[in-house]
């Protein structure tokens, strides 16, 4: 795919952050829209920034299924087939695993993995069907390398690592016409970390704004401009931010010794926590 001028693109979490920016660079190319979150306040003021263009907005969660599988029927129905599928929506946990509920490490699964295979699975018969499907899931630096304090959402990003590369395998070994992208962004000027649950005895609040200080480089316009510019050149890998980057040549260089690394500069950098216990919902998308 060249150009999505007149193509049909689906963002997930586009109320704000990378998805709302996906959504103006994509507008700006002439892209019809189907754009969907949680968060009805945030999605209708995309739709307000957007130029003139072709655009639906739905109220929709991810985690639902049966709400996915509906969606994209309908999707496909009112525009007459869909050509992109981004799975952008995702949430953010941070705590160790001693300290993380089950309930907190079910949530960032549904949303950051189960969300990527419901919506994969639901548009990828409409993306075959389009004859030059584009399917492009949002994964994470912490999908290429592991931190403490971050099992969950590693687990998360490295299944839908997983998950994007054995599909891309499945759809050239099937010779069936949709290119496949994973996007690893590394720091994002989002509100991820604002909006994030963390176990209790964590200081969310410092470290979100440590995140949004010091690791936040990136932002979501530059972050857009770069998944575009890799979906139209068929890259398979997209990988945003000089910090991601460079932490994926370490990865690659050093294999898994690079993680005695990473635990020295957490000990020194990330903010310590307060105190142990369960954890407790922190989270506003």
């Amino acid at each position: 795919m060249k150009a999505v001028a007149g193509k049909l693109v689906v963002i997930t979490g586009a109320g704000s952050g990378i998805g709302r920016a996906l959504a103006l660079n994509l507008a700006g190319r002439g892209a019809r829209l189907a754009l969907s979150d949680v968060d009805a306040t945030g999605l209708a003021e995309t739709v307000r920034l957007l130029p003139v263009t072709e655009v639906r907005q739905d109220l929709l969660d991810v985690r639902d299924r049966a709400a996915m599988a509906d969606y994209a029927a309908s999707v496909a129905e009112q525009f007459f087939g869909v050509d992109v599928l981004i799975n952008n929506a995702g949430v953010a946990l941070t705590g160790s695993v001693l300290e993380l509920d089950y309930a907190d490490l079910e949530w960032v699964f549904d949303i950051d993995f189960w969300g990527v295979v419901y919506g994969s699975k639901e548009f990828l018969p409409y993306l075959i069907a389009s004859g030059d499907g584009l399917l492009v899931n949002v994964s994470s630096l912490f999908g290429l390398l592991a931190a403490p304090g971050q099992s969950g959402y590693n687990a998360a990003k490295f299944a839908v690592r997983g998950f994007t590369e054995s599909l891309r395998q499945e759809m050239r070994l099937g010779r069936l016409p949709v290119q496949v992208c994973c996007v690893h962004p590394g720091g994002i000027r989002t509100a991820i970390a604002r909006n994030a649950r963390a176990a209790a005895g964590e200081d969310q609040a410092a470290i979100a704004d440590f995140f949004d200080r010091k690791l936040a480089k990136t932002s979501p316009d530059r972050a857009a401009e770069l998944i575009v510019a890799g979906m139209l050149t068929g890259k398979p890998k997209i990988v945003i931010g000089t910090d991601a980057r460079l932490l994926d040549l370490l990865v690659r260089l050093l294999g898994a010794r690079y993680q005695p690394l990473i635990t020295a500069a957490s000990r020194r950098r990330v903010p310590q926590r307060l105190g142990t216990g369960s954890s407790t919902d922190r989270t506003k998308r």
